[in-house]
């Protein structure tokens, strides 16, 4: 029987979108589903959408909620974590505490002001996670969703080397699904290599029969000048490779957008449309409670497609599939620093995860990765360091951030979220320091 353990289970709406997944596979043999969160309330609804999802799907299955983490965790084979710390009252801070400066934020959870404290708040909770595999579950694979990617995978690779980690992300598959829908090319009939930092890869090559898609979609680029108001094109047509998420995530991890009114203007970027979807994303969950209740099953409206049940079925049954991973850098990619956390593609089999080895990155795509990078490693080593002031720096470093303030404003942003999200924060990095 395979068992698998879901913490922060609370997000029905992700939980039950990743369960009709996994549940969609029927030769998984018996399973046994473990919810795990501290809500009490989140956790009786994951619960009831895990059972009756179950039902739907006519699996043999055992549900259990587990308000208790290390018995959640006990005898796992896969953890899968998708902790939101603080919730949609943490995120609404990591906006507006920033916006009284003038920073200005499109989803604010992996990089800048936002991804920071995120990253921040969030190590804890790796750290509860990656003890308790460590005595309860200690050959299990933690397969995480939980932002920001880089950050957190890096991480834990830094603090607990020996818990077997992937970061799981959609953004690549549903960047070269849109692409090729954009140039009316089935998907089925595309391959493609991508690599570089989660939300800020490459899609280093998409073809069809071994000829690149790329001069299709100059076509429709240089015919629609409407699709010239997006950042991605803009970034496509300076750089010559298409990053791998959405416009919103990409405006936010440069320097040359989000400080400067005619380019908002120019490319149509949405500042502070995450506050709007994690708002939505509580809605749902309201909306979802009294048809749970009922005992009614609804189809998640989005296709998934997410990475974990996948690396779940090809663990358990061979199946052998490549999908694209953060983890670590171990000799994977020349560009970055050892222990950067890297998106590469990873062959999955009954063999195990395998991260590929890839090329150098075209030069100015490795200069932006290293920039965004950079931002990462000095988070990771603030909390590995306990050094407020490595926090501060982070934050110089950023593109969006030290676009758009003074290193002054910046240590006195800094100071202001480490008073707003205090108690989240490890202890050491609660103090404030205006220079």
């Amino acid at each position: 029987m395979t068992t698998i353990c879901f913490v922060g289970a609370g997000s029905a709406e992700f939980t039950r979108q990743l369960l009709r997944d996994l549940l969609g596979y029927d030769d998984l043999g018996p399973l046994t589903l473990v919810l795990h969160d501290i809500d009490e309330r989140r956790l009786r609804l994951a619960h009831d959408v895990a059972r009756l999802t179950v039902d739907h799907h006519a699996r043999q299955a055992e549900v259990r909620a587990e308000p208790d983490l290390r018995r959640a965790l006990a005898g796992a084979d896969f953890v899968v974590n998708c902790v939101s710390v603080g919730g949609h009252g943490a995120t609404v801070t990591d906006f507006e505490v920033p916006a009284r400066y003038g920073v200005r934020q499109t989803i604010a959870d992996t990089l800048g002001v936002g991804g920071v404290f995120r990253a921040l708040r969030t190590f804890p909770v790796l750290d509860a996670i990656a003890d308790g595999m460590r005595a309860e579950c200690p050959d299990a694979w933690l397969l995480n969703y939980t932002n920001p990617m880089a950050m957190n995978l890096q991480y834990l690779g830094a603090r607990h080397r020996d818990v077997r980690a992937l970061g799981l992300c959609h953004s690549v598959y549903w960047t070269v699904h849109d692409l090729s829908e954009l140039v009316g090319v089935p998907l089925e009939e595309v391959t493609f290599h991508s690599a570089g930092v989660n939300h800020q890869a490459w899609v280093l090559r998409w073809e069809r029969d071994g000829e690149s898609l790329y001069p299709l979609l100059d076509e429709r680029i240089a015919a629609d000048p409407e699709l010239r108001r997006r950042v991605r094109v803009d970034m496509y047509r300076r750089l010559g490779y298409y990053p791998t998420e959405t416009s919103e995530h990409s405006s936010e991890y440069v320097a040359w957008y989000l400080h400067d009114d005619a380019e908002i203007e120019r490319l149509r970027i949405p500042v502070g449309d995450y506050l709007g979807i994690s708002a939505a994303n509580l809605a749902e969950i309201e909306a979802l409670e009294p048809l749970v209740a009922q005992g009614l099953y609804t189809e998640p409206e989005e296709e998934a497609a997410e990475y974990a049940p996948q690396v779940v079925h090809s663990l358990v049954t061979g199946l052998r599939r490549t999908i694209q991973v953060t983890v670590p850098n171990a000799g994977l990619m020349p560009d970055f620093a050892a222990g950067a956390g890297v998106e590469v593609p990873c062959v999955v089999d009954g063999d195990g995860p395998r991260p590929l080895v890839v090329d150098p990155l075209p030069p100015a795509c490795a200069a932006l990765n290293r920039q965004f990078l950079s931002v990462v490693d000095l988070t990771v080593r603030a909390a590995v360091e306990q050094s407020p002031e490595l926090v501060r720096r982070a934050l110089m470093v950023d593109p969006n951030t030290a676009a758009t303030l003074s290193v002054e404003a910046i240590w006195d942003l800094a100071d202001d979220m480490v008073l707003a999200h205090a108690e989240r924060l490890p202890p050491a990095l609660r103090e404030a320091l205006r220079p």
